[in-house]
């Protein structure tokens, strides 16, 4: 196991890897965000962790940027190179995002499907049992 040095670190990448992300092919696009990273030499500045489900499954396959708080839906392998490049520019792939954080919350981006309120039923439905 490696504990990485994250001094130099300004983008936190996590890429889910949930059951439904992962048939839609998160695990095809963690490598390439991973590949563009390294062919950038660019470990020391993006960080990436590959995540279980974060809750958006309608959204596969995700990917949640951080410190910026954007969320992104529906991103391929393909994306992977922009989405890279969009960092090194401080910009964003606009089309991609499905949430923002506003100061006090996440803004859903129009055409992003609502998804269910949490309730403790449904918590306890879709949580691992332990």
């Amino acid at each position: 196991m490696a504990t990485w040095n994250l001094s130099n670190t300004k983008h936190h990448v996590l890429i889910c890897n949930g059951s439904s992300c992962n048939k839609a092919g998160a695990e095809a696009l963690t490598q390439s965000i991973r590949h563009e990273i390294t062919a950038k030499n660019l470990d020391n500045v993006i960080h990436t962790t590959r995540t279980l489900c974060n809750g958006r499954c309608h959204d596969k396959c995700v990917v949640i940027q951080y410190p910026e708080s954007y969320w992104y839906k529906e991103m391929t392998s393909e994306d992977a190179p922009h989405f890279i490049n969009s960092l090194l520019r401080g910009t964003t792939l606009k089309d991609k995002i499905s949430h923002y954080h506003q100061g006090t919350g996440f803004e859903r981006t129009e055409g992003t499907v609502l998804g269910t309120v949490k309730d403790e039923q449904i918590v306890k439905k879709v949580s691992k049992k332990l």
